[in-house]
């Protein structure tokens, strides 16, 4: 369980991110944070892993409160803390399996991660989530080689490959299509929800969120200003965290365009089909 109890960030250029946040994160359960630019998504995020530190409050993951623990002992800490990033963060010369074994890193020494030998146990646990993602058939081609949709899947692999406690996500369908980021997120929560996974996921798209998340967190100016089930997530409250727009326009458009990317998707279907009848 992920508990935040009032989390402040006042940066030296004098602003203040993040207000007084706390919220609990229940074990399994995925929150799909909102927000206009600028709102304290990214800086809420970096400083539960401590990328920046806190200017106060308090973050507890279990028992281990991680705003306290010593910069000795930070490493061991974030092993507890699995990352996927919007740009995947992968090592592109590397293949799918190199790049899932990069989640053992903190667990290994210094020779074994360079001469990339890990145990036999963390390279059974690399393929069997490499088949969990759906990419068994990509296991030895490189990270250059991969669309977007299979780059995302092999992230989600590597932070699990860290046998986390926590899920940390930033942005994981910014550079896919409709259909693939559907696809990303229905695996994201299939895997918490079998794990019993805590996750955090920085998102934009809010009707993404609310299709598939199990709570949404909104920020404002640092301050949290929606927290509640996705139905609840009505246009007089997405006017107060973004500001005055034609939210059911939007929903229209939204919807639209997941139309359009599935007509495509089935032409492009029956058009494999006649061209091997051919």
């Amino acid at each position: 369980m992920l508990r935040i109890e009032a989390l402040e960030k006042r940066y030296k250029t004098g602003d203040h991110a993040l207000k007084g946040v706390s919220f609990t994160v229940q074990p399994g359960q995925v929150v799909g944070l909102i927000g206009p630019s600028g709102a304290g998504k990214s800086s809420l995020i970096r400083c539960i892993n401590r990328l920046v530190e806190p200017t106060g409050g308090r973050i507890f993951l279990g028992d281990v409160d991680i705003s306290a623990v010593s910069r000795s002992d930070l490493r061991k800490a974030r092993r507890r803390i699995g990352m996927i990033f919007q740009e995947y963060a992968l090592v592109e010369r590397l293949t799918v399996m190199e790049n899932v074994l990069s989640g053992r890193l903190g667990y290994v020494s210094f020779w074994r991660s360079l001469l990339r030998r890990f145990p036999q146990g963390d390279v059974d646990k690399a393929f069997a989530l490499i088949e969990r993602v759906g990419l068994s058939d990509h296991v030895d081609k490189r990270a250059d080689a991969l669309s977007g949709g299979q780059r995302q899947r092999v992230g989600i692999a590597r932070a699990l490959e860290q046998d986390p406690e926590l899920l940390l996500i930033d942005e994981p369908t910014a550079s896919l299509d409709p259909k693939t980021s559907r696809q990303i997120m229905r695996l994201i929560c299939e895997i918490c929800a079998e794990r019993k996974l805590p996750a955090i996921i920085n998102i934009h798209d809010v009707a993404l969120a609310q299709m598939f998340v199990d709570r949404i967190i909104g920020l404002k100016a640092g301050e949290i200003v929606f927290d509640g089930h996705p139905s609840a997530l009505t246009n007089d409250v997405l006017s107060r965290i973004y500001g005055d727009e034609d939210w059911n326009a939007q929903r229209k458009a939204q919807d639209e365009d997941a139309q359009d990317a599935a007509a495509v998707a089935a032409f492009e279907i029956d058009r494999a089909r006649h061209l091997e009848q051919v």
